[in-house]
């Protein structure tokens, strides 16, 4: 027969458990907490401000004017300018602008007979953002000099629009690229988190002990099997991708390797570190949870990097995550390679060293 009297017994002992266990006490605070503030704060769907660079060939002041107002629409930020269309599509290549918009040199002529004024590349990998851009494309224009009455009204086109590396603008092709970086983060910190715990709490770490094994050689050992691992789900995730989905393949499969080593390297290492601060599985776990959240959320798989507030895209430039999936959807979509790419390579390999240092101190083989 049920007793209350002893289900309370076991529900203020747990109660109890929960009050000495400072990291599930802190997870039960900061969970919340950090959801609220990315879908209430960062999470934007309205995107703005989005890099583009200008070419322009006719060197008119009409062009000047309608640069002006094309900018005053919030939706772009103009970062750049080129002096032809394909430096500007380089750019876009390398990821340095989303989109450029081009003024050919007969620009007076176009306004006068009321064409379309100008032509926008667009890099169409980002499905929310060509929506964004594809706004601008009837936007009025307050052309006086020479424009024929009623062009360039919100019922008539203003722009050509050239839409790259995804001219049906199908959401799968910007998807699964970017779910190599969500998958990969999720197995590489959570296997690794649990790495060293999981020797603790079995009684390994005593055999441990007694071996010469440094702790910067127990990370590395650590580290390389499921490097294997990584390189697997990647295979499979655009192997697939590519004969179900239809995703296509620009780059080269040796920048491709490139960039998922050096994400791989660094998602390890960050469990690695998780495993040096939990004192049990469950806690590494939390941890893992509690560093999963933000890095997917900020990295730009599901929202807009460019949508961001400033102040979360400072915070998403501190998770590996972000920085992989600019690179993966350069090397599979755009065709980039490393050296268009080399900022966010050489910040993974430094987020590898650093971190892979600093676990190595933190781990002590010895049974506290």
């Amino acid at each position: 027969m049920l007793s209350l009297r002893r289900i309370n017994a076991v529900t203020l002992k747990e109660f109890a458990h929960m009050s000495r266990d400072r990291m599930t006490f802190g997870m039960i605070i900061m969970i919340p907490l950090v959801q609220l503030l990315l879908f209430g704060y960062a999470i934007n769907t309205m995107v703005r401000d989005i890099p583009i660079g200008v070419v322009d060939l006719s060197g008119s002041a009409a062009a000047r004017v309608i640069t002006e107002q094309v900018r005053v629409s919030q939706v772009v930020d103009i970062v750049a300018t080129y002096n032809t269309p394909d430096a500007a599509e380089a750019a876009i290549v390398a990821g340095e602008i989303r989109a450029a918009l081009i003024f050919p040199e007969n620009l007076p002529q176009r306004i006068a007979s009321g064409r379309t004024v100008a032509q926008w590349l667009v890099d169409a990998s980002d499905t929310m953002v060509s929506s964004a851009l594809l706004a601008l494309r009837s936007m009025p224009l307050r052309l006086e000099a020479g424009a024929p009455p009623g062009a360039y009204s919100a019922s008539t086109p203003s722009f050509e629009m050239a839409l790259l590396f995804n001219p049906e603008r199908r959401s799968e092709v910007n998807i699964v690229p970017g779910l190599t970086a969500v998958v990969l983060t999720m197995t590489m910190i959570l296997f690794t988190s649990l790495a060293l715990v999981r020797e603790r709490e079995r009684g390994n770490m005593e055999l441990l002990i007694t071996t010469p094994v440094l702790p910067l050689e127990l990370m590395i050992g650590k580290l390389l099997p499921y490097v294997l691992v990584g390189c697997v789900q990647v295979g499979i995730i655009l192997g697939l991708g590519g004969w179900i989905f239809r995703i296509p393949f620009a780059g080269s499969f040796t920048a491709l390797a490139g960039v998922t080593l050096a994400f791989i390297a660094a998602s390890l290492t960050l469990g690695l570190l998780i495993s040096t601060l939990a004192r049990t599985q469950l806690q590494a776990m939390q941890m893992t949870i509690f560093v999963l959240l933000p890095s997917i959320l900020l990295s730009g798989f599901m929202f807009p990097y460019d949508a961001m507030p400033e102040a979360a895209q400072y915070i998403a430039e501190a998770f590996p995550a972000t920085h992989y999936i600019r690179l993966v959807r350069g090397v599979v979509l755009r065709g980039a390679d490393a050296g268009h790419m080399l900022p966010d390579i050489l910040w993974l390999l430094g987020f590898t060293a650093l971190l892979l240092l600093v676990a190595s101190a933190r781990f002590h083989k010895r049974l506290d």
